[in-house]
């Protein structure tokens, strides 16, 4: 994908969830269920990054799920960020630390652990281009555990005759069908005056190859969310060899689950 094409898309959804943080973050409450299927990956202590935490209602459900957690999210929208650390300010059982950080870039800004759990729940398919994909998933596992999970899902929308209805032609975006690459569509929002934001849709293939390029193997994938059941595609990913020496991050302190 040409670089200015990318940035474009990248601008585009950055934009769209700026403008309509607290109307999105409004049709996102309660667990997903496939979040009761993955919940299992989540030791009762842990540390977990949240890549794209929005409103947090993942940390909501981890307190509500767990014994105790080191909870960081990372979120490049300022609207839904400022949600997200009003949520979390009070909760029982999840130390919760959120960050702004904007994910398409290299490197993110988090304190220095290795994760238990790294998600990166309806994000993925936020990232444009197929390189970039593989660059995100690999920034990601940089920071798990040897032993750690990656748990990452993306949307269906194709499969399913509510969410076809809201594709856009690119031309509404100034683009050709040519600029993008294929699984690549626009989204419309239909509140506040209407919005439009950047979705590729990712299948069990391409997350094999992503999982191929960045040394992780797939321990689980399956369906689930939405009114029909299978809007999201789910996968369970761990590393296939714990990371080098260039790769590994700072060992856990002991103070890690410390109030």
């Amino acid at each position: 994908m040409d670089e200015l094409v990318r940035q474009k898309l990248i601008a585009l959804n950055r934009d769209f969830y700026e403008r309509f943080g607290a109307s999105f973050s409004g049709t996102r409450f309660g667990a997903q269920p496939g979040w009761q299927h993955i919940i299992h990956h989540f030791p009762r202590r842990c540390t977990v990054l949240d890549l794209g935490c929005g409103n947090a209602r993942l940390a909501l459900f981890l307190d509500a799920s767990l014994e105790q957690v080191r909870y960081v999210g990372l979120e490049g929208s300022e609207a839904l960020l400022a949600i997200a650390r009003e949520r979390t300010a009070q909760l029982a059982h999840v130390r919760a630390e959120c960050l702004y950080a904007d994910l398409s870039a290299k490197e993110w800004p988090t304190p220095p652990l290795p994760y238990d759990v790294v998600t990166a729940l309806a994000v993925l398919h936020h990232i444009p281009g197929f390189e970039a994909r593989v660059a995100f998933v690999r920034t990601a596992r940089r920071y798990l555990q040897p032993d750690g999970v990656l748990i990452l899902s993306n949307w269906r929308f194709t499969h399913n005759e509510r969410m076809r209805r809201k594709l856009l032609p690119w031309s509404a975006a100034g683009l050709r069908e040519a600029d993008v690459e294929p699984g690549d569509y626009l989204l419309d929002w239909k509140k506040d005056g209407g919005g439009m934001r950047y979705v590729h849709e990712l299948d069990a293939s391409e997350v094999e190859a992503i999982a191929s390029a960045t040394g992780l193997r797939i321990l689980e994938q399956f369906v689930a969310d939405g009114r029909e059941g299978d809007l999201s595609l789910y996968t369970v990913l761990a590393p296939e060899m714990p990371p080098s020496s260039d790769d590994a991050s700072v060992k856990t302190s002991d103070d890690t689950y410390a109030d």
